[in-house]
């Protein structure tokens, strides 16, 4: 049985988790300004008192007759008719509601009209870019107060809603709201081009501008363009070299927030991830899904110089540098060179001693990487190396190499 290298545990999955972690955040606030631009709405349909404190500078309205609309404040009622029941002036304030309700305040811009000021000024941000709502940990800004509370969830990571039938918890409601259509199988978004349909409002959005070729968000340091807000605000952190999220128990920063809750099992311990062939349990999915590959024989990352394969991108990384000759990695000890800093740090643990790594089988600890996948082929039994020979087989490419000696011995001319 072929074991995976240590290297795909390492793999750098930052850009996977931009979908879903970074964008949700961004989908997020747009989710909350829509759901309260929303109530905002019916909150002005409903009826409600005119007061004179507010003047929008527009014509007044007239009526069907050519005559302009009274407002409640002209009305002249007499002292008798102030006397009149509640019911009969209960009538008389909705009628003159319905005269004078509408929306007054239009935005230039995009034509979208209000009712409110209040709600007229946040859309305008919408426009103008105003973020006057800062967080104070990591400076993002925010058009509207409540995102911005939304938002400290992230740092204070507080998870209110949580799913009744996994257990799972969420900061937000709409990503506790979507994660139960995994449980129901409700996709309601469908692509009306190729018919794939989507849990999330966010990601049916990114999917439909793959159709149209639209890349709305733009560096302006670089010029490169994106698909979706995530990822152009996570490529934004390579300019600045932000990391807003922080480890608070080894002090490491990361650009996603998805990515410091992979890291954090490193701590926990946890593998939540398992290969249902072997067994074996991981703590990322792209780790898993790169061991898949031993069973699969997959092996889609090949060497343009010597055509060599390999399962993970970050192997062949490693590959390429024996190419270009260099070693740039160099033990303080003895000297020798390496040409990664993980094959540096083997070495190392030679020097010292360190039992870095433990066979799960009989407790053995090994130094070296190369040594426990030696030795776990001794409790599987596999013997992978074959001679061309005689065709018996060994545990491991250098005890090959010594019995390739013995025919070679057999071969030389005797004297």
């Amino acid at each position: 049985m072929a074991f995976i290298k240590e290297e795909s545990e390492d793999v750098k999955i930052e850009e996977t988790f931009t979908v879903k972690q970074e964008d949700l955040q961004e989908q997020t606030d747009l989710m909350v300004l829509k759901e309260e631009a929303h109530q905002q709405n019916e909150m002005e349909e409903k009826p409600q008192e005119i007061t004179t404190d507010e003047k929008p500078t527009l014509n007044k309205k007239t009526s069907s007759r050519g005559r302009p609309r009274k407002s409640k404040s002209a009305c002249n009622f007499s002292s008798k008719q102030n006397r009149k029941s509640s019911s009969q002036k209960s009538n008389l304030d909705v009628d003159v509601e319905v005269q004078t309700r509408g929306e007054p305040y239009n935005c230039k811009q995009c034509g979208k009209s209000f009712g409110k000021i209040q709600g007229f000024n946040k859309h305008m941000r919408i426009h103008t870019g105003e973020r006057p709502f800062s967080c104070k940990q990591c400076g993002k800004g925010f058009s509207q107060k409540s995102n911005l509370d939304v938002h400290m969830r992230v740092h204070t990571r507080e998870k209110p809603y949580t799913c009744k039938q996994c257990g799972k918890s969420f900061g937000y409601i709409q990503g506790f709201t979507t994660h139960m259509r995994i449980h129901t199988g409700e996709r309601p978004y469908t692509c009306k081009q190729c018919g794939k349909r989507f849990y999330h409002a966010g990601n049916f959005a990114v999917h439909v501008r793959i159709h149209t070729g639209e890349r709305p968000y733009i560096c302006q340091q670089c010029g490169k363009s994106f698909y979706q807000s995530g990822n152009f605000a996570m490529h934004m952190r390579t300019h600045t070299g932000e990391r807003p999220y922080s480890c608070i128990q080894c002090g490491k920063s990361f650009k996603l927030n998805g990515t410091l809750e992979t890291h954090m099992r490193t701590h926990t311990g946890e593998r939540i991830f398992t290969c249902k062939q072997c067994g074996k349990t991981f703590s990322r999915k792209q780790a898993l899904e790169i061991h898949m590959r031993i069973h699969t024989e997959d092996k889609p990352y090949r060497c343009t110089k010597c055509g060599k394969c390999f399962t993970c991108k970050s192997t062949l990384k490693h590959h390429m540098k024996s190419h270009t000759g260099k070693k740039p990695f160099a033990c303080s000890q003895c000297g020798k060179n390496f040409t990664t800093k993980a094959s540096l740090t083997n070495h190392i643990n030679g020097h010292t001693g360190t039992i870095v790594f433990t066979c799960d089988l009989c407790g053995k600890g090994l130094t070296r990487k190369d040594s426990i996948k030696r030795h776990m082929k001794t409790h599987s039994g596999e013997d992978p190396f074959r001679c061309s020979e005689c065709g018996k087989g060994f545990k491991n490419k250098r005890s090959l190499s010594t019995h390739m000696k013995c025919h070679n011995r057999d071969q030389s001319p005797q004297n």
